[in-house]
Order: C-alpha cells, then sequence, then structure tokens
C-alpha cells in the first residue's frame, strides 16, 4: 500500500492512517486491539471524506406540537387515534369510517400528524405534506430577513425555504415530513396505491431534509437513486405496477462519530422502518435497498418486519449489518450484497466489540448474502449511476427478475434457488 502522497512526496494523513490501521488490524487475537481498531477506523473516517463534521443546532420539535393537539381534538365527536400508539390497520380503519370532507379537515387542521400516518391514504399524506411544508417554507422565509439572525443564519434559513418550495413543487409526492431537528422527508415515485412491488431505499449518514436532493450527482441522494430505480424499471418494464419511496424518515448519524459506529440510531430507524412497510398496501411486496448506515438499520429490522411482505433485503457500501451471517439476521428475504471495487469502505474494519462495528462483511463468503456485480459503480456513492451493472442489478431485483441478476465474479451463484 503507498502510504505517501504522490503529488508532495510526504506522508498523506489519510493513508498513513490506514496503513497503521492495518497493522493494526493484522492480529485481532485481542479484544483490546479490536476494540482499538475500531475506534482507529471511525476517527479516519472522520477525517478522511466518509462525511464532514456539522454543527447541530438544539433540536426543535413542531410535531411533537402538533401531535399534543391532535391529542386534544376530535372529530364529529370521536376522539382521535393516538399517533404514536395505534397501529397502521387501528388508522386506516378509522380514517375509512369518515367522510371525504372530514378526512380532508383533519389533513387541513393537523397537517404535521396527518402527514405522518401510517395507515392513512397516501393521497391524503401528500396532500398534508404540502399544507405542512407551505408553513415551513414561510417560517424559513422569515427567519432568512430576521434582523436578530447572524447573515449566515439568515442564507440557511433562505436555503431551507428554497428546499421546502422544491419539495412543494407540483407532482411530488411528499410521504413524510418533519421540519424538527435536521428534519426528515420521504417522497414517493410511481402509485404507492396499485403498485406491486414497492422498492424503499434507506440511505446512510448525514441524510436531512438538506441533502435529501441536489443536482451535482444527484445519484448520492435518496431522491436520486430513488428516481434512478423508479426510471430504470420503467424503462425495463413500462407496464409494471411499480413505485419507489426514497426514505430519508429517520434520525441518521450527523458526521462520523459514536452514532456512525454504534446501532442505537438503526434500533429507533428500525422501529420507523417497520411501521412503514406495515402501512404499506397489503397487495404490494416490498425490496429493501439499504446504503452505508442504512444497511445498518436495515440489519437491525430484518426480523422484525412482516415476513410475508418483504421478498428481498439489498445492501451496497455497507459497514455491516450488526449479524454474523444471513442466519442471524432471521428474516425469510433475500439478502443480496453489492461493493463497488473503488468503494472505500471495504477498509473499514469488519467486527463488532463492545458494541463499536457493525459486524460482518456482508459481501464475505462467511455472511453467505447474494453478492451481486456493482461493476461501473462509482465509489461510495455511485451504484445508481446510469449504465452501472449495479443499477441494473438492483432493477432486476425490484422487479423480481431473479433470473437475469448477474454475480459478482461470475457464475450463477448468487441466483441459486432465487425464484419469484
Amino acid at each position: 500500500m503507498n502510504v505517501f502522497d504522490e503529488r508532495a512526496g510526504a506522508p498523506s494523513p489519510r493513508s498513513l492512517g490506514w496503513y497503521w490501521l492495518r497493522v493494526i488490524t493484522q492480529d485481532l487475537s485481542s479484544p483490546g486491539r479490536a476494540a482499538l481498531a475500531v475506534v482507529v477506523v471511525f476517527v479516519l473516517l472522520a477525517t478522511s471524506g466518509w462525511t464532514a463534521m456539522r454543527h447541530q443546532k438544539a433540536p426543535q420539535d413542531p410535531r411533537a406540537a402538533a401531535v399534543s393537539a391532535w391529542l386534544h381534538g376530535s372529530v364529529a365527536g370521536r376522539r382521535l387515534p393516538d399517533p404514536q400508539t395505534a397501529g397502521a390497520g387501528t388508522v386506516a380503519r378509522f380514517l375509512a369510517s369518515l367522510t371525504t370532507a372530514q378526512r380532508l379537515r383533519l389533513a387541513d387542521r393537523y397537517p404535521l400528524v396527518v402527514g405522518n400516518l401510517n395507515g392513512a391514504p397516501a393521497a391524503l399524506r401528500y396532500r398534508a405534506n404540502r399544507i405542512a411544508l407551505g408553513e415551513a417554507q414561510r417560517q424559513a422565509e422569515e427567519r432568512s430577513h430576521a434582523a436578530d439572525l447572524t447573515a449566515d443564519g439568515r442564507q440557511s434559513a433562505a436555503q431551507l425555504a428554497h428546499r421546502y418550495a422544491s419539495l412543494r413543487s407540483p407532482g411530488r409526492q411528499i410521504l413524510a415530513f418533519d421540519p424538527g431537528g435536521q428534519g426528515r422527508v420521504a417522497e414517493v415515485f410511481g402509485d404507492l396505491a396499485t403498485a406491486r412491488r414497492t422498492a424503499v431505499v434507506v440511505p446512510g449518514v448525514d441524510t436531512n431534509v438538506m441533502t435529501f436532493e441536489k443536482t451535482v450527482k444527484a445519484y448520492s441522494t435518496p431522491v436520486g437513486m430513488a428516481q434512478a430505480l423508479y426510471d430504470s424499471e420503467r424503462a425495463a418494464d413500462p407496464h409494471a405496477r411499480v413505485a419507489v419511496i426514497a426514505w430519508a424518515d429517520y434520525t441518521t448519524p450527523q458526521g462520523v462519530g459514536l452514532d456512525a459506529s454504534t446501532g442505537e440510531l438503526a434500533e429507533a430507524g428500525a422501529v420507523r422502518l417497520n411501521a412503514l412497510v406495515r402501512g404499506l398496501p397489503e397487495g404490494s411486496r416490498v425490496q429493501l435497498f439499504c446504503h452505508s448506515y442504512g444497511s445498518v438499520l436495515c440489519g437491525v429490522a430484518a426480523a422484525r418486519l412482516p415476513q410475508r411482505k418483504v421478498t428481498d433485503i439489498v445492501v451496497y457500501g455497507s459497514p455491516g449489518m450488526r449479524a454474523d451471517n444471513v442466519a442471524g439476521l432471521h428474516t425469510r428475504a433475500r439478502v443480496w450484497a453489492a461493493r463497488d471495487a473503488t468503494d472505500w469502505i471495504q477498509d473499514v474494519p469488519y467486527l463488532e466489540v463492545a458494541g463499536l462495528g457493525h459486524g460482518t462483511d456482508p459481501v464475505s463468503t462467511a455472511f453467505g448474502a447474494r453478492v451481486v456485480s456493482a461493476a461501473g459503480a462509482r465509489e461510495h456513492t455511485g451504484y445508481f449511476v446510469s449504465g452501472t451493472e449495479s443499477l441494473r442489478n438492483f432493477t432486476r431485483i425490484a422487479l423480481g427478475r431473479y433470473s437475469a441478476v448477474r454475480c459478482a465474479g461470475g457464475g450463477r451463484a448468487c441466483v441459486a434457488g432465487a425464484a419469484a
């Protein structure tokens, strides 16, 4: 391994750090050495481009206030179901018992509740979230002119207002929106109500309302990944009844610190993912596409998800799934894994010590996943670039065309027994 900066002839901090990491991990016979390796790798990731640390502002929770108002409200003399405890089925039955006018009034009055209510019709949630985004945009625009904010603060507010305006653009289908903290959001491509197969893209670290989409390297964002997959499915089969969800509706690690090296946020996100999947139409089969830390979440969630509903779990650029092997996930879904040859994630020590690290490498033989080709993918975030084998394989899995999947290294091992 070259530990020198080729241009200056001096040791590159990133390369030198990885060199010493390799030295440390040559012998992991002692728990102390293994734990040190995990600590070193996350320090290195913080300095070598996994993601930049960001200053986090004090959390705000406008949705909590909305939920409190909802719980004190009623419709036609009936109490409203608790959104924190009522299952999707309970919510669906309650809303079905109301008139159209009553449902619309609830969406108009409590948009931050209805817009995030699993079990509510998708069209009602889209309407509610458009209203909630409009209010959030108005507030952000006001802050962008506030005299008590710094110039940077006003600029940040203006950027946030611009993002909310983009999410409110005609035709966009926002399935979830919460402006609290760094912001959470989910968007649907296709007709969720009629889809027979629904793919859910679960992103990784540093995902929030501001990083949900972008114009430069759009393929690296939740929206770009979901849009690319949906377009590829439609191109492969224009008559397929499919939908794709860009699901950034969980709190991700912000920067590479303790949160990114443990499963705490993945545990909380798994609860939310489970609720989402259970709230999707019963007639649709679900495929999860989990990137980076999102694959940690999918690994934690695997056993809890409805087994008859989730057909496939696909992980790419994964640091591990917090399991020793596929059997340890306790899922009946097919588990697929992909990693591009240029993805730096391969340098992460795949182990778990005292809660740090995420376990066995999902593309290793020991893990037992169906390893598919990612030929042509670009580094850690380029798996959905047009023309890549990873995008073609993901499309085949999403459509249930398992026999057409290309395995890593050639051969047919990854599709053995993968009948539709």
